[in-house]
């Protein structure tokens, strides 16, 4: 626009000096509207590739993003950068628990299957995507969404983790609406696994066909995660990258020293039981007071201490009793049959 009206001023100006000063007339209307066709033809040029650009990043990301996110790339293109990079990222895996018995109590209504799975994604999604997060896939029945890409999200362990604690109050709504529907309807559980570190993020496949996702060892531990909130009795077993970054957030019981099916290495894992307000509670403190020192008496061997404290957190409120089961047969075990001298406390998981 500058250089549009830089030019037909100086064309303006021209003609008027040379009729002035020599006496020859110099029509400047025909130069000033070709100036100004090329002005206008560019800018809408212009608008033109933006608005595809926009369109593009819409279409690329409206089913992974919530809509203020998507419009935040839209405008800011150059925040998007594809073909793949490497960040810090929050990675969640939520999968519906007994799902094969559900699928097989609909055998004869495969619709009312699929309808029951969209009524349960459908909320538990819109958790995520209310707090920056991003729809990856999902895989049946199993939702997978990761936190700190396309957008930057510094908070990105902290909205992750509230979006677990709200998908479980999402699910908690539809089943008390089942219920509310049909008395006898079985109430549905879900696993949750959350999981942060280094992750290569980016538009991933085939040249046929390919989608914007995620990879990195930190994305299998968050899958094995998830696989491990049965048999701990937790909805939603954290690692311990994403606890170590929200610990005084939200509120963790440390569960155990376990190395995942297909890794070697072990890695602590905890469980979310709420959110700050219930970290902060009498009663949650005094749990993990407890529910620590029979860890600790645990991973020294000291299996009678071990059972006595044990026994006091089964008491407590909030106690998780399967959770508590599962370490009562632990420790009646090892009574018996001792671990290895070398032994630190490690659970080598034999399930996904």
């Amino acid at each position: 626009a500058i250089v549009c009206l830089i030019a037909i001023s100086a064309g303006v100006m021209a003609g008027w000096f040379a009729f002035t000063t020599v006496g020859i007339l110099v029509d400047p209307v025909f130069p000033a509207l070709v100036v100004l066709v090329v002005y206008l033809s560019s800018s809408l040029i212009t608008y033109l590739q933006s608005e595809t650009q926009r369109r593009q990043i819409r279409t690329a990301f409206g089913q992974y993003l919530s809509p203020a996110l998507v419009e935040q790339l839209a405008d800011q293109p150059e925040r998007l950068r594809l073909g793949g990079e490497t960040r810090e990222m929050t990675l969640l895996f939520c999968d519906i628990r007994g799902f094969t018995s559900i699928s097989e109590d609909h055998r004869d209504d495969p619709q009312a299957l699929t309808t029951l799975i969209n009524r349960l994604l459908t909320p538990m999604t819109a958790e995520i995507l209310e707090r920056d997060g991003t729809i990856d896939k999902y895989m049946g029945d199993c939702i997978m969404a990761f936190w700190n890409a396309p957008i930057d999200d510094p908070a990105h362990a902290a909205h992750a983790c509230e979006s677990a604690l709200a998908m479980l109050d999402a699910l908690q709504r539809v089943n008390d609406a089942r219920r509310a529907e049909d008395p006898e309807a079985v109430e549905i559980a879900v696993g949750v696994g959350l999981n942060t570190g280094e992750c290569v993020v980016g538009n991933m496949g085939s040249d046929q066909r390919f989608d914007y996702s995620v990879l990195g060892d930190a994305v299998n531990l968050a899958a094995r995660l998830e696989g491990q909130s049965r048999p701990y009795g937790m909805p939603i077993i954290v690692g311990e990258s994403t606890h170590d970054q929200v610990a005084g957030d939200f509120a963790f019981l440390e569960l155990d020293l376990i190395a995942v099916k297909g890794k070697r290495e072990a890695v602590r894992i905890y469980g979310l039981v709420g959110d700050a307000a219930e970290a902060a509670s009498e009663a949650f403190q005094a749990l993990q007071r407890e529910h620590a020192q029979m860890l600790e008496a645990y991973r020294a061997r000291d299996w009678d201490r071990a059972q006595d404290l044990l026994n006091v957190c089964v008491e407590m409120p909030g106690a998780v009793e399967a959770f508590y089961e599962l370490y009562a047969e632990r420790i009646f075990h090892y009574s018996f049959d001792p671990p290895p001298e070398d032994w630190k406390g490690v659970h080598v998981a034999e399930m996904k």
